[in-house]
């Protein structure tokens, strides 16, 4: 009895759990190397690298709080017993780094200029494209108000991109401030409230604008997300989901904000402030907020960004005022920053499309604030690593086939231990090479193998090679493209292998490779 209830035991389903994958050599080895060569970048400005747990505790996290039985929708996480405290994967890296410069902010350098990358997880419902584990690549500086930590945000971030492959003039970097913004939604609102009194007495004008400043709050998310859909939507759209809404393209309507005209207006003319050149936004931008001091705040210090990204070199044509750039994020209270890029690609049916935002960052002053009390300036950026694989491998600067290993083939496994001798000369060669481990019998297993593995170069020694003191050297690559085009005839020839003595195996490799047809 007890033999049939273990026959019957469910077998576990070999897959993923919904919204994770598996990534495989090739994938790897491009992520790594292209988070070498930000890391580099990341170095040369002076930054350090930073590694914390992949788990925080909500609180925090700060975002997301448990409810009765399970945490709020957005982050995954449990209680180890009742009088624990509640524990997740972190949602992304700037969160950690604020607890990281609250604990240790008495043994960190100020300001303290930190990178990080690594996986984060959102407890989101998948889609095509959108997994629920995902990398990020980020650089923050904690502790500086200066606009110059903003500006070498920038600057990092430009230098970054054109290192891993993105050339200039194929992304642009576009920079605003959350300040305008608001001030411009605490002027246009205090105007909607006491239109008439803007003439009349100061008192009850204070009056009005400081209810309208309170209205705007309310809503201030609301209509920064609306304005974020700019890019998506145009200025028809956006004045739609301000007003009486829209319908969108899978034809399901989305409600609108119901806002006054007035302040419809003044957002869309926000929309439209850039010009020309970096100048002409500036004070096309003062006159949308002069009168709000917040507003006013915020243009300056777009004003010191651009001045200071001048002095470096960094033009428009890499790194731009744009107001239209609003960010998502609550937390951010200054200067925002977008990278973007421009180029075209075509999709699976040929569509022409853009890749749009692939990094984005930007000032949040009262992050750290919730460990300390005290206000603590900060600014950061975060690379979305997946998508600019992606964007590289579309430039084809990236996802090429990386050639496998060298593969010593086995011709008698009594004789493994020079098999494994020939391949420990070649990797302390510095040439990546592995000596095949499975069934010997079958030589041309041993050669699917190889292919397999996109193996470039094989290594056959059997008994008479041996005695004369010989190896033959097999280049694959060039096999694969003579069996594919080439005659019989000239296939018979076998120009793709060829003999050498023993103790010319590694230069012969070596030679071989460095010709690069292998």
């Amino acid at each position: 009895m007890a033999k049939d209830k273990k026959l019957k035991q469910r077998r576990p389903r070999a897959e993923a759990p919904k919204g994770f994958r598996d990534y495989f050599g090739a994938e790897v080895t491009e992520r790594d190397a292209m988070l070498r060569k930000i890391a580099a970048v990341y170095h040369r400005y002076g930054f350090d690298p930073l590694e914390s747990p992949a788990v925080e505790t909500v609180e925090a996290l700060g975002k997301f709080l448990p409810d009765v039985d399970r945490p709020n929708e957005g982050v995954f996480a449990w209680q180890e017993d009742d009088d624990s405290d509640w524990l997740a994967l972190r949602y992304d890296l700037t969160a950690p780094l604020a607890r990281v410069a609250a604990q240790h902010r008495n043994d960190l350098p100020a300001p303290y200029r930190r990178y990080a990358m690594g996986p984060v997880w959102r407890n989101e419902k998948p889609g095509p494209g959108r997994f629920r584990q995902f990398y990020q690549c980020d650089a923050d500086t904690v502790g500086s108000a200066s606009m110059a930590a903003d500006a070498e945000m920038c600057a990092m971030l430009a230098d970054a991109l054109e290192a891993v492959g993105i050339e200039r003039g194929d992304y642009l970097i576009r920079v605003n401030n959350r300040k305008v913004l608001n001030g411009i939604i605490d002027k246009v609102m205090g105007r909607v409230f006491a239109p008439e009194q803007r003439e009349g007495d100061p008192a009850v004008v204070e009056k009005a604008m400081n209810v309208g400043e309170r209205r705007a709050y309310e809503i201030a998310d609301d209509i920064m997300r609306t304005l974020d859909k700019f890019d998506k939507v145009g200025v028809a759209g956006v004045t739609e989901l301000l007003t009486d809404g829209r319908t969108d393209a899978s034809g399901a309507f989305i409600p609108g904000l119901r806002m006054p005209p007035l302040v419809v207006e003044s957002l869309v003319k926000f929309l439209g402030a850039k010009a020309e050149d970096n100048s002409a936004t500036v004070a096309n931008l003062r006159e949308l907020v002069e009168g709000s001091p917040q507003g006013e705040d915020g243009v300056t210090e777009l004003e010191q960004i651009a001045e200071l990204l001048a002095a470096q070199g960094y033009g428009a044509d890499r790194i731009v005022i744009d107001p239209s750039v609003v960010r998502g994020l609550g937390y951010y209270t200054g200067p925002v920053f977008e990278a973007e890029l421009t180029f075209e690609f075509s999709d699976e049916k040929g569509n022409p499309r853009q890749f749009g935002s692939v990094a984005g960052g930007g000032r949040y002053d009262d992050l750290v604030k919730r460990f300390t009390g005290q206000a603590v300036p900060a600014t950061g950026i975060s690379i979305g690593v997946d998508r600019l694989l992606a964007a590289l491998r579309a430039k084809g600067r990236a996802g090429g086939d990386a050639p496998g290993p060298v593969v010593v083939t086995v011709m008698d496994r009594d004789r493994m231990a020079d098999y494994q001798k020939m391949a420990a000369e070649l990797r302390a060669a510095g040439i990546r090479a592995e000596v095949y481990l499975g069934n010997p019998k079958n030589f041309g297993n041993q050669l699917k193998y190889a292919d397999k593995r996109g193996s470039p170069i094989a290594i056959i020694e059997g008994e008479s090679e041996r005695e004369q003191g010989v190896v033959q050297i097999k280049d694959l690559v060039l096999g694969a493209k003579i069996a594919a085009e080439a005659s019989l005839e000239e296939w018979k020839s076998q120009p793709a292998q060829f003999e050498v003595s023993r103790g010319d195996l590694v230069a012969a490799v070596r030679r071989l490779l460095d010709k690069g047809t292998a």
